[in-house]
């Protein structure tokens, strides 16, 4: 296993591993890079969508994707899919962790290129961990003592991003009323494995601060959310056919690119959840 870390403060691109074949120390090893770098793209695989399901497994539970339709036969698999002449705007094209506004959202993404364009589609990460880091003191300490409020609304709600209005697009995706409801999640919590501290925000799905009026819990996500995406703490991801890239949505918002308008990009990806007795070291 070669590892080539990115020049960000995360993000690397794993050689020489074969997904299908790798064994529990393997695995391990696999692991501890993928905690360190907090996303890795392990190039060069050739996976049945059998063979993702049960490496995914591997990687801990199912988790759930909600609004989106899955692949026939395969319950916990979604193909993310553009087709050459689509014009809808790219899904995902907003910094986010996936699903945050569930009462456990899922630990990791899982996402391997079918299809890759031979230009664009680009994945950009942001590390909040970085983010928290480079704040001052004071500043961290009262973010310690907030809750944020999440929300699918503004994406999943029948008059949100994908709702109603959303037309033209290849993916299946289902907007419902139940997209309104709330989840609270402290503003800065421990990564339950490496036990770093980390924000954890989005503007996608950070509506609002409890026991704050909106304009008070604009006022302070706002420029939090500025300084999340800076380019300090960015990673830009190229994609490679057959790569098979692990982002750590506990410590890491992420967006998708456009710019390979006239080639079709289709992805499988998988969300998987906590593992059972995990416990920061």
């Amino acid at each position: 296993m070669n590892v080539r870390p990115s020049d960000a403060s995360c993000g690397a691109i794993i050689d020489d591993l074969d997904l299908r074949s790798l064994d529990d120390t393997g695995l391990a090893g696999l692991r501890a890079a993928w905690l360190e770098h907090k996303v890795v793209g392990i190039t060069g695989q050739s996976l049945s969508l059998e063979e993702l399901e049960a490496f995914g497994r591997r990687w801990g539970p199912f988790g759930d994707d909600p609004y989106l339709g899955t692949i026939t036969g395969h319950p916990h698999l979604v193909e993310v899919r553009r087709e050459p002449d689509e014009r809808a705007p790219v899904f995902a094209g907003n910094w986010h962790s996936d699903w945050s506004f569930l009462a456990a959202p899922p630990a990791a993404t899982l996402l391997y290129g079918q299809v890759v364009p031979p230009t664009g589609g680009d994945t950009l990460f942001a590390d909040l961990e970085a983010a928290l880091e480079a704040l001052p003191e004071s500043e961290q300490r009262r973010l310690e003592t907030l809750t944020a409020i999440h929300s699918a609304s503004r994406s999943y709600a029948p008059d949100g991003r994908y709702g109603r209005s959303d037309v033209g697009r290849s993916m299946t995706i289902r907007s419902d009323e139940s997209a309104r409801a709330t989840r609270e999640h402290p503003l800065v919590r421990r990564h339950p494995e490496t036990g770093r501290r980390t924000l954890f925000l989005s503007p996608a799905y950070t509506v609002g601060i409890a026991g704050m009026g909106e304009a008070e819990a604009a006022a302070v996500l706002d420029p939090l959310f500025a300084h999340c995406g800076d380019e300090r703490f960015v990673y830009r991801h190229v994609w490679s056919p057959g790569m098979l890239t692990i982002w750590d949505n506990r410590c890491l918002n992420h967006m998708a690119t456009g710019g390979y308008e006239g080639h079709r990009r289709l992805m499988v990806r998988m969300t998987v959840g906590e593992r059972e007795a995990v416990t920061a070291s």
